[in-house]
């Protein structure tokens, strides 16, 4: 009995750290740290690809014509309300989005599906 467990627990812990590998591997090939500036290759966003992209590795700055230059302090300000508004925007419709899910769960068990 104990034996089976034992089993089944390195059977379990050499599955993660299989899966564990492969996420480290694939976030290694999409971001590449070069330096001060990160090389951003292939991803997805909104159903469109954008590749090689390059971003800066340093807080406060961001590539400006292929330099890294400080952001303006209206800048950072910008941004940042920008992200505060976003999150709430995101926020508001993923709730909307489960609130859906949830709808379209119920009616499908109630159905028998």
């Amino acid at each position: 009995m104990i034996d089976r467990i034992k089993e089944k627990l390195a059977e379990l812990i050499k599955e993660k750290l299989g899966l564990m590998k492969v996420a480290v591997a694939l976030d290694e090939t999409n971001v590449q740290k070069m330096g001060r500036t990160k090389l951003v290759r292939a991803r997805v966003r909104g159903g469109k690809i954008q590749r090689r992209k390059k971003v800066s590795a340093v807080k406060g700055y961001t590539i400006r014509g292929g330099k890294l230059t400080r952001m303006t302090s209206a800048e950072r300000l910008k941004r940042k309300i920008s992200q505060r508004k976003g999150k709430i925007k995101r926020k508001a419709k993923m709730a909307r989005a489960l609130i859906k899910r949830k709808r379209s769960l119920r009616k499908r068990k109630s159905l028998g599906l």
